[in-house]
């Protein structure tokens, strides 16, 4: 079993990183918007030699590493090592929270816990930050849907301690579990995992849209992003993975259409979609340009 939730794990980091990568090519920092969304309507390959990832992919990393150490969410240990690759590397994209947060994390990791929930006012951080990082932790717990949505809300609660930032991250490793178990990642299952709220809202919202509606509809209706909020984000990533359950390629073309905060989205369909199909079906060009990863547990 070791040995399947491993595999199935670093499957979903993969798939995660080229979500991540992809995703960030069509930022407004690289291009205009009508640049973005004709390369999209045209699927064709963003020009960028190197696809850096980003702090979806850095947080990642840091989770996969201790559930490879520890076989489960050590919160102390998660807190020291994402406060530690954010100083080795402060400059992958992170958000204004974890740019107040980690450093403080760092000076004194015994209190991560004071210091997440201190965040925003004393309601701690409600962003897609916990949910963009998760995937391979449900993929880590397939066997397990209690167990995934248990170790997704300990993970979370370490930087985004609101209830709906923890929700977010539930969300995302149910539907991550379903996919590395070989199912479908319907969204009214995953809602049925979720905690109350808008995140759960937004699910079932996105599971009642028409089969037709295209992924910019989708975005507009359910956002994508764009308010960096784990209810404005992952429902539409989920509703995408759910749409190409055995198609990566298809899954990170359809959620970048939706633009707003594009590596996120990318990165959450791509860790749930992944941890089913694995990564071989990419484009090779798209594993040439992309970011190596470094060596699991680093």
């Amino acid at each position: 079993m070791d040995a399947r939730r491993r595999a199935a794990a670093r499957a979903s980091m993969a798939g995660l990183a080229f979500g991540d990568a992809f995703g960030e090519r069509f930022f407004g920092l690289f291009r205009p918007e009508a640049e973005a969304r004709q390369l999209i309507a045209e699927r064709r390959t963003p020009p960028d030699a190197h696809w850096h990832w980003t702090d979806d992919t850095a947080m990642a990393l840091s989770l996969l590493a201790v559930l490879e150490a520890h076989g489960e969410v050590r919160s102390p240990a998660l807190a020291e090592r994402f406060a530690a690759r954010y100083k080795d590397d402060p400059g992958r994209g992170y958000g204004p929270g974890m740019h107040a947060l980690l450093p403080r994390v760092a000076a004194a990791p015994g209190e991560w816990e004071s210091l997440a929930t201190a965040l925003f006012g004393g309601e701690g951080s409600l962003g897609n930050g916990a949910a963009m990082r998760v995937a391979p932790l449900g993929a880590w717990f397939h066997g397990d849907l209690d167990r995934a949505a248990e170790q997704a809300a300990r993970s979370a609660a370490v930087t985004h301690a609101h209830p709906q930032g923890i929700a977010g991250a539930v969300a995302v490793a149910v539907a991550a579990a379903l996919s590395a178990r070989g199912e479908v990642p319907e969204l009214t299952a995953v809602a049925a995992r979720t905690p109350d709220g808008p995140v759960r809202e937004g699910l079932l919202r996105a599971a009642g849209l028409p089969p037709e509606t295209a992924p910019e509809q989708a975005a507009e209706i359910l956002g994508s992003g764009r308010r960096v909020r784990a209810d404005d984000t992952v429902p539409y990533a989920l509703w995408c993975a759910a749409r190409h359950p055995e198609d990566l390629t298809a899954a990170l073309w359809a959620t970048a259409a939706g633009l707003g905060d594009v590596d996120t989205t990318c990165a959450i369909a791509g860790g749930v979609v992944a941890a089913r199909t694995g990564t071989g079906a990419l484009p090779e060009e798209w594993a040439r340009r992309r970011e190596p990863l470094p060596p699991t547990g680093s």
